[in-house]
Parts: C-alpha cells; structure tokens; sequence
C-alpha cells in the first residue's frame, strides 16, 4: 500500500536526524522535507498560506496563530527550547544597571513583538524581575507572521532602515532583547544569565519552549491516526538521540530533569500554560487557551 507524503519542514537535529534520514518507521506516512535554510521563513509561509502540511512552528507565532483562526493544530512535539535570562542586552554607557531601569525607556526587540525569545524574555523580566512591562516602549525592527495582529500602544516599529545593532552600540536605543552584537559598549542585563536560567529551571521550573510541530487541519480531521503516528515517529527519532547527547546545554539540563526534550503534554503542561499567560499579559493574544485546545485529541495521553 502506498503512504501517504507530508510535506515538512522540520529544522534537522540530534534528536529529530532519524526521522529526517527515514529511518524511523511513520506509519504509512512519508515525508517531502523542503529544504528552508532559515526557519523562521518557514513559519511565515505555513501561517499565510498554509505551505506545509507538516511544520516546525515557534510556539507564540502558533498560538498567536490559533486566536487568528489559522486552519492548523499542533502535537506536543517541542524541537527547540531555550534559555532566555541572556536575551537581553544593554549599552553599558545607557544608565541601565537594574531590569527596573528598563522602565520609561525605549527597548528594542529583533524582528517582532510576538516573537517567543521576546515574550519568555518579557515575561521573566515582569515576574522574577517586578518589572512593568507597560512603562515600556517596545521598538520592533520587523513585522510579524500573523499579519492580522495588533500591536498595543506601547509596541512601535522602527522606522527607518538603520539596523538595531548599530542603534543599540550607539545608544540611540539603551537596551534590547534577542539582538546579537559583539562590542565592548553592549552587555548582558542580567549578569550570570545561564547560572540565573538555571536556578529558575530548579526553583520554578522554568525551562522555555521555543518551536512545536504543527499539523493542518485538513488533514487532522480526515486521518484520525496522523495526529499519534507523527508524535510516535518524532519521540521514537527522540529516543534513539538520548543515550548519545553531545549537547553541553541540554546534558547539564539532563543533570537537572532527567529527560532534556520532554514531549508531550501532562510532562509541559506547565511551560504551555506560563507561555499563554505571558502572551495574554503581553496582548498578543486576547484570551487563554487552555492547553487542550492547542494540541490534537489524539494525543493528549502521549508522551515521549
């Protein structure tokens, strides 16, 4: 019988390499994987014109997504994750010692508000850092992938074409999140950052998701065995990387959790629901989901 192709595209990893090279076994399906060098593309393309039937998503362009009523659903299949205390940037010269400090000034963030770096980062400065976000003027240096979004009246673009790292070095913008610049002007705001993530990720929990996996609805709602056959196959491509991490981050987080890439739901069910919390207090999304109804029924008993 032949299987079903899917078209993917799926960022290649450690633990994602077996089902790339096909050779995990997905159940009467196959995958087309299109070759998106630079992922976030990807995102665009699924979220305005449904591109791919199987897709790598960043977790708050998804849910942002969902508010907006795109036709697509994701499994609790989490790829990427990451530590966000590092994020945020200061030019040393700014005045800006403390995250409070941040309030009544202009803080860039690199391409949009929605973006999920953004909003963990955000979100970490409000609750473990007391700082109002609202007294903040957030200042974008691109759009986002959910056209149909509205920025709040504290979020503005930047306007001209003059890049955030330079506005940044210069001063021009005292502080940013998610922006890469190597200069002896711009440091880090919250000193010790990875030490910083990790005592969150033993006291609290804290340990972000970056990127799901989602799925279009079409073809959710007319094979009921799609949404459990794909979180099998990527938790089977999971299981066969686990016992050869080579990954200095993700084996002191095994040190920590035992399991560095958690799938499933009940397992995240808590970073879901902080990330739709942070989203909601951040209006990008206006009301929360409740994690059941960002994931697929069939696999809402899974893990992996």
């Amino acid at each position: 019988m032949s299987r079903r192709i899917l078209k993917a595209a799926i960022v290649t990893r450690g633990h994602t390499q077996a089902l790339k090279d096909g050779a995990v076994d997905t159940s009467g399906y196959a995958f087309d994987f299109d070759d998106v060098p630079v992922i976030i593309n990807a995102f665009r393309r699924m979220v305005r014109g449904l591109e791919f039937d199987v897709c790598e998503m960043a977790l708050t362009t998804y849910v942002c997504a969902r508010a907006y009523g795109k036709r697509f659903t994701a499994i609790p299949v989490f790829p990427m994750r990451a530590f966000h205390h590092g994020a945020i940037v200061r030019n040393i010269a700014s005045g800006i010692e403390a995250p409070r400090d941040l309030e009544g000034r202009r803080v860039g963030v690199n391409r949009g508000f929605t973006v999920t770096t953004g909003v963990w980062a955000r979100g970490i400065l409000q609750h473990q850092y007391d700082v109002n976000l609202r007294r903040i003027t957030w200042v974008l240096s691109g759009d986002e992938h959910v056209a149909e979004w509205r920025r709040p009246s504290n979020v503005v673009p930047m306007g001209d074409g003059k890049a955030m790292e330079d506005r940044l070095v210069s001063g021009e913008i005292p502080a940013a999140i998610n922006v890469q610049v190597d200069s002896p002007h711009v440091a880090p705001l919250i000193p010790n950052a990875l030490d910083a993530a990790f005592d969150a990720l033993r006291t609290d929990g804290l340990y972000p998701i970056n990127h799901t996996i989602v799925v279009k609805d079409e073809l959710l709602e007319a094979q009921p065995d799609l949404a459990p056959a794909l979180f099998n196959a990527f938790a089977e491509a999971k299981r066969r990387y686990s016992d050869r991490i080579d990954d200095g981050l993700l084996l002191r987080v095994k040190d920590v959790l035992g399991d560095p890439l958690p799938y499933g739901l009940e397992s995240n069910r808590r970073m879901i629901e902080t990330l739709v919390q942070y989203a909601v207090e951040q209006q990008i999304i206006p009301r929360p989901f409740a994690a059941e109804e960002l994931f697929a029924a069939g696999t809402h008993a899974l893990n992996g």
